[in-house]
């Protein structure tokens, strides 16, 4: 082999070591964006993690944690496209969850442990943590079990460990995770959206922006893993005595957001979550379910924005 093969071969491999350590330029030297971004992987502790990385170097990182049943799919481009301005932007998959391999954990705690070694695995020694429903959950025991890792936190639609109404689904909610549609992403529209008019409005527009992505797209979650997170959910919604003190030991500034009223986490553990925590603000939108965010996107953006700028 003469030398300019050896040394296109160097350049390769040299690429390909800089691709997994910062996000890749476009044909015209543009950053990806949410649509654009590919789906990559990395190895840790023999489960290969699924991931998606755009956005502006610099600074610090901020990592996605994604919702029950929710995929790298499910993230909404209004968020990250407008958070990959100022910083780094991190989509995942959990072991288990859509291209990911490995087993989903049945606790709260094994799937924190999963999403800290998939953080480690792409070299990173501190981000902001960003939470949605279940994976507020998650971010939670992240924060605790290495609070070394984790410099702010955003917990959206979600609650503490043994908080109200937590430890199962509410009787009219439960249904709608089983129901089959046509198309399947459907189903957001009544767990994310409130009734009136305007906010199932909104959620249409969230459906078109989460479709709007036709290539390499994410593999949907499988029952396995599923059932495997229905029951970490039960685990950690189970009402105990002192079950909220864990919080008082996180420190990090926190902001907790919700809709006025959630179906699925009910609104009063965000209360409770800023009432606990040491160093927290509450935000509630009105008119507003399980997924306020996707709703309010333009002030839930210069909120999220002058929290983590500070």
């Amino acid at each position: 082999m003469n030398s300019q093969s050896n040394w296109i071969q160097d350049l390769g491999r040299a690429q390909g070591a800089i691709a997994d350590s910062a996000p890749p330029l476009t044909m015209d030297g543009s950053r990806d964006t949410h649509d654009t971004a590919p789906t990559r992987f990395v190895e840790a502790d023999g489960i290969r993690f699924a991931y998606r990385r755009f956005g502006n170097p610099g600074g610090t990182p901020i990592v996605l944690l994604q919702h029950f049943m929710g995929n790298l799919d499910n993230y909404d481009p209004a968020i990250t496209d407008a958070l990959a301005a100022g910083r780094e932007v991190i989509l995942t998959d959990n072991a288990g969850v859509g291209l990911s391999t490995g087993s989903a954990p049945e606790t709260v705690a094994g799937m924190a442990r999963d999403a800290a070694s998939l953080i480690d695995a792409l070299g990173l020694e501190q981000v902001d943590l960003f939470g949605f429903s279940m994976g507020g959950y998650v971010a939670q025991q992240v924060v605790v079990d290495r609070p070394e890792l984790v410099r702010r936190l955003i917990i959206v639609g979600t609650g503490p460990r043994g908080g109200e109404g937590m430890a199962q689904l509410a009787a009219d909610t439960a249904p709608l995770f089983a129901k089959h549609y046509d198309p399947q992403d459907l189903m957001w529209l009544p767990i994310f959206f409130s009734k009136s008019e305007d906010s199932q409005a909104a959620g249409r527009r969230f459906l078109a922006r989460i479709r709007a992505r036709t290539e390499d797209r994410d593999a949907a979650v499988s029952e396995a893993t599923v059932a495997a997170h229905s029951a970490a959910a039960r685990e950690w919604g189970a009402a105990a005595p002192g079950s909220f003190d864990y919080l008082r030991g996180i420190h990090q500034p926190a902001l907790v957001v919700n809709g006025s009223n959630d179906i699925v986490v009910p609104t009063v553990n965000s209360y409770l979550l800023q009432q606990n925590l040491p160093n927290a603000e509450l935000v509630l939108f009105p008119d507003s379910n399980h997924g306020s965010h996707f709703q309010f996107t333009e002030p839930f953006g210069r909120y999220l924005s002058g929290f983590l700028e500070r």
